[in-house]
């Protein structure tokens, strides 16, 4: 199986939950650039973010078979400990270099958690190992939102926690890579291939400086997240408008005991994809 190809076994449908958020607000100004989050707002996530389904040890079943398949005599409990206890390890590296929120290379984990000599292996094996844990399927009317967003010539990137395997969604969902979506690779922006997570400041003050150099002013930017924290906090920071996607209960994050959140309110409440068309 090509690495950025899908098993069938993971394209079951999911459905988004409701949430008792109902949509509000409206910018007050011409918004020039949409930026979006992508677990548990462009695509429903089962776990409800990426990184959650690296806290999650479910289906301990199927990854023991996913084990068996890489011919790995291991339990999946004491895979799954050193899988975490590695990523900890890491994290603590990063941090004492001066990563405030660090992120890991997961494919760099797996080879050496599972003792590895080829890539290729370590790919394929994270790529099941996060489809089992967290399972993933477009958000209703995603499609429909992009195609608008390119119709009226939006300029659109992406700020995500995200692994390698997380552009492939676009492939196997929307038969095209971000690119080909109309997502501006110079403004899209993933955790892992630059060694820090949201909500740090750095991904969003990348975006927008970026922005900056093209004349594209941060309040004249969108920024659409489903967690207060991770995603409204720091868009909020670098001048952002925000939209937080209230438009499934498995993935929104109000983090309201969260003392960078309090007094913190988006801009905008959308609950369906479809509501971004009204803003462009």
């Amino acid at each position: 199986m090509p690495i950025r190809e899908i098993p069938n076994e993971y394209l079951t449908p999911l459905k988004p939950m409701p949430t008792a958020l109902k949509p509000r607000g409206k910018p007050n100004i011409k918004i020039q650039c949409l930026l979006f989050d992508i677990y548990g707002t462009l695509f429903i996530s089962g776990s409800g973010d990426i990184s959650i389904a690296r806290q999650s040890s479910q289906g301990l079943e199927k990854i023991g078979q996913l084990l068996r398949r890489f011919d790995i005599d291991t339990p999946a409990e004491t895979i799954i400990k050193t899988f975490f206890d590695t990523i900890e390890a890491q994290h603590q590296v990063l941090k004492k270099q001066g990563s405030i929120y660090p992120e890991v290379k997961i494919d760099e984990i797996w080879k050496a958690v599972l003792n590895l000599d080829k890539w290729d292996t370590a790919r394929k094996f994270a790529l099941e190992y996060e489809l089992i844990v967290n399972p993933v399927y477009p958000m209703p009317n995603l499609k429909e939102m992009l195609d608008a967003c390119k119709s009226a010539k939006i300029v659109m990137g992406i700020i995500s926690n995200a692994q390698f395997y997380t552009p492939y969604l676009f492939q196997w969902f929307l038969g095209a890579d971000p690119e080909k979506l109309s997502f501006d690779s110079d403004l899209t922006l993933y955790s892992f291939q630059h060694g820090c997570a949201k909500p740090s400041a750095y991904l969003f003050e990348t975006a927008r400086k970026r922005l900056q150099n093209r004349g594209i002013a941060p309040e004249k930017v969108l920024y659409v997240g489903n967690d207060m924290l991770n995603d409204i906090w720091p868009a909020s920071l670098a001048g952002f408008k925000t939209a937080l996607f209230a438009g499934d209960a498995r993935s929104l994050r109000l983090r309201q005991k969260v003392p960078e959140c309090k007094g913190l309110s988006a801009d905008l409440i959308i609950t369906d994809l479809k509501q971004v068309r009204a803003y462009l």
